[in-house]
């Protein structure tokens, strides 16, 4: 028996060797992979021994070889394969333990193309196909964490042809994803990211309790494990619409860096948001937005959530919290509480990957395209149309105001006072209609939307949004300006004394 061991990343590749050496088999190796099993006391034979050829063109040709392909891809059970391998002198191999050059670390240290295009992994790549493509007779391994299980199963017999596909099939996603970001990588480099190709790899980080509906299935796939660094369930089961909500309350509430913030969701719209003094305060003005609404959403916190927090929000039922941190203190609040899903970054605020791609999916296909954010230029440095220039309070507001704007669906308002959202109207067909939607609202909560400040994340088409905001005694509002009918809203902001500011940048969520 004998195994061919080539890695870039060897962590545990010692130890692995030397348990394949117990249970009987030659080790082949490569390179610097060769050199450490050596170090290690492992009597590992080095691929020219048997290719019969020395590593060529600084290491870019070494395995690619009959010796070795040869001795990965022959059929066991045909008669003829055996009798070629005989008749050229190629004996089998029967484990490949392969992982791949590192090029996604390289590209992230470094621009050098030359030393990038080094780093693109030929042999190894070659070696996992054949050894995939043969698993009837081959087990091949590419996954770190496999090494141990690989050992328990040729300990107990449990190297079954079932076993071998399902390494198979690991084996050409992770050939499959190395490529994929090789290809995005160039399309990034010479096309703008928008290459005739492209790729979206994902791992899956767990199964979703459903998807959308209980008769749907549903999974969370993740890029660069970031939710398996970066969630820790601490109670319950995500389905698919959880993950999709706190995704929306996360991106909101993160949105604020190190404030005290704390947003509610229901079907992927903030329903309330605050900035206070302390998270439990922010919750309680947050609340007071749309209970209603509230009543079975998500909260996120930008923050520890504590025993304090934690008694507060369980007056109602919310199906979902996600927070930076959670106390053990907070979490024994809900631990009588079997519908309710509870979520940690394990951080000290909410953390969010920064994707740069976006992507939906429509029938046929998916629209794709660079991720939308909100600079803090956009809003510091907005040009000021109105005669009135917006106090400080009230600009502060309109920073809140906007960014929530920037994230909420389109058509959509957000009305903010005193670092509370009072009033929003969000996925509206008709812009005047978000506006008396979110004044109906609030109306409703008995919120007093007089002296607040307004966000709207496109133009106002006409003076008529400006009418109602006046009328519910808006002070300030901003928004991207471009209708051809900028000057008459400008106009209606300075009748009414109203601060009007345009960004310049519109921000559509659909």
């Amino acid at each position: 028996m004998r195994a061919l061991i080539s890695v870039s990343d060897k962590t545990g590749i010692a130890e692995f060797a030397k348990s394949l050496e117990n249970l009987g088999f030659e080790i082949i190796s490569t390179g610097g992979t060769y050199k450490l099993l050596k170090e290690q006391g492992v009597k590992a034979v080095e691929i020219s021994e048997v290719t019969k050829f020395p590593e060529m063109f600084e290491g870019r040709v070494k395995t690619l070889n009959p010796y070795i392909h040869g001795g990965i891809l022959h059929k066991r059970a045909d008669a003829a394969h055996v009798k070629t391998a005989k008749e050229y002198g190629i004996e089998g191999i029967d484990i490949v333990c392969v992982n791949l050059y590192p090029f996604k670390e390289t590209i992230s240290k470094t621009d050098n193309f030359d030393e990038i295009i080094e780093n693109i992994d030929i042999g190894g790549p070659a070696m996992v196909r054949s050894a995939a493509k043969n698993f009837n007779d081959v087990a091949v391994v590419t996954d770190i964490l496999d090494y141990d299980i690989v050992i328990e199963r040729l300990k107990n017999g449990g190297n079954t042809l079932e076993f071998r596909r399902d390494m198979m099939i690991k084996a050409y996603e992770h050939t499959a994803s190395y490529d994929a970001m090789i290809a995005n990588y160039m399309n990034s480099r010479f096309k703008g990211g928008f290459g005739d190709k492209q790729f979206i790899a994902g791992t899956k980080a767990f199964d979703a309790r459903y998807g959308e509906n209980p008769h749907q299935k549903g999974a969370l796939y993740e890029f660069d494990y970031f939710f398996t660094a970066n969630l820790k369930i601490l109670k319950g089961e995500a389905s698919f619409n959880n993950m999709t909500d706190i995704n929306a309350a996360v991106k909101i509430a993160a949105a604020f860096g190190e404030e005290n913030a704390v947003c509610i969701v229901k079907h992927a719209n903030p329903c309330g948001f605050a900035i206070k003094e302390t998270l439990l305060e922010s919750y309680i003005h947050a609340l007071r937005c749309d209970p209603v609404s509230a009543y079975g959403g998500v909260v996120a916190i930008n923050g520890t959530l504590d025993e304090a927090l934690a008694n507060k929000i369980n007056e109602i039922f919310v199906e979902v919290i996600v927070a930076a941190s959670v106390t053990k203190e907070a979490l024994k609040v809900f631990e009588n509480k079997k519908r309710i899903k509870i979520f940690s970054h394990e951080s000290k605020y909410l953390v969010l990957n920064g994707d740069l791609y976006d992507f939906k999916h429509i029938d046929g296909g998916f629209v794709y395209q660079q991720s939308d954010s909100v600079s803090e230029k956009e809003i510091s440095e907005a040009k000021r149309q109105s005669k009135r220039a917006a106090l400080k309070e009230e600009f502060g507001d309109l920073q809140i105001a906007y960014k929530i704007a920037a994230l909420t669906k389109s058509n959509c308002v957000v009305y903010v006072k005193n670092g509370v959202m009072v009033a929003v109207g969000m996925g509206m067909t008709s812009r005047v209609d978000a506006a008396k939607s979110a004044l109906l609202k609030a109306k409703e909560m008995g919120l007093d939307i007089n002296g607040a400040s307004l966000a709207s994340e496109a133009f106002f088409p006409f003076k008529d949004s400006i009418d109602a905001a006046a009328s519910a005694g808006v002070k300030a509002i901003i928004e991207p300006g471009g209708s051809i009918r900028d000057d008459e809203v400008v106009k209606a902001a300075d009748e009414y004394d109203i601060a009007l500011y345009f960004t310049g940048v519109r921000h559509f969520l659909h």
